[in-house]
């Protein structure tokens, strides 16, 4: 699933190949990623644009161009793909913006999310909803305030967008593991150093993945070992799974010991 570092790729894809081109032809090849928009409709309003610098805030894409913003969440399978001429596209390229140079394609296989239309910032801010601070923005004071206001398990308390925005599954199995901390302790028994430990993991984590342009599976980073039978990469000893807030979790019995 695309998280934080998937996406903020995809900025940097527009960024590089977009930024300042000429949309000369929108093609929707599969109406099912529209959620406030038709066919015809973003094809009016885009086509004769140009990209302009696009923001990220969290999983969302922010594709601003000289009219209207076309804002895009991935979902589970999404991705912005760039190509240089229109040969080669793939089955599940749903939407083509074909530029005064090049294409940008949206693919995406499941269609969970998909593409808005959002004409002016009130737009924007209704189509994003209640959104916390980018999970890389955030400051440790800001953290540490929204992480312990209330108690909640640490897992699902970090992947809800709506406390901070960008994190998802394997992110924060990734950070809780670094931290050794359990994913299912609550975040009332959260020492301060605890958090503060949360907090600068997470940046750390973050950072070393946006040059990979995901989460990356490293041998040494949990996500190399994510699956059934993998092994700690600190001291091989078996990992554990099961569903923690709806999401299936991993993590080691020995790093991250229940309270």
């Amino acid at each position: 699933m695309p998280e934080l570092p998937d996406v903020e790729g995809f900025r940097r894809v527009l960024q590089r190949h977009g930024a300042g081109r000429r949309i000369a032809r929108v093609a929707v090849f599969d109406t099912g990623v529209l959620r406030n928009t038709s066919a015809r409709e973003l094809a009016g309003a885009l086509e004769g644009q140009r990209f302009e610098s696009p923001d990220r805030h969290g999983k969302w894409l922010l594709a601003h161009t000289t009219g209207p913003t076309l804002i895009v969440h991935f979902g589970m399978s999404g991705a912005l793909r760039w190509c240089p001429d229109d040969s080669g596209r793939h089955k599940h390229d749903r939407a083509i913006f074909v530029l005064d140079r090049g294409e940008l394609r949206y693919r995406d296989l499941r269609k969970l999310r998909g593409l808005w239309l959002a004409h002016t910032k009130d737009d924007c801010q209704h189509i994003l909803g209640e959104q916390g601070p980018d999970a890389l923005a955030i400051g440790p004071a800001e953290f540490h305030r929204r992480l312990t206001r209330r108690k909640r398990t640490i897992k699902p308390a970090l992947t809800d967008q709506r406390l901070i925005a960008g994190l998802g599954n394997l992110l924060c199995d990734e950070i809780l593991w670094q931290a050794h901390v359990y994913p299912e302790l609550q975040t009332s028994d959260l020492s301060d150093a605890d958090v503060s430990r949360l907090h600068r993991i997470m940046r750390r984590v973050l950072r070393q993945s946006l040059p990979e342009g995901c989460v990356p599976g490293k041998p040494r980073w949990l996500t190399g070992h994510r699956n059934a039978g993998g092994r700690c990469p600190r001291h091989h000893s078996p990992l554990r799974h099961k569903p923690v807030g709806g999401r299936t979790t991993y993590w080691c019995p020995k790093c991250q010991p229940a309270p």
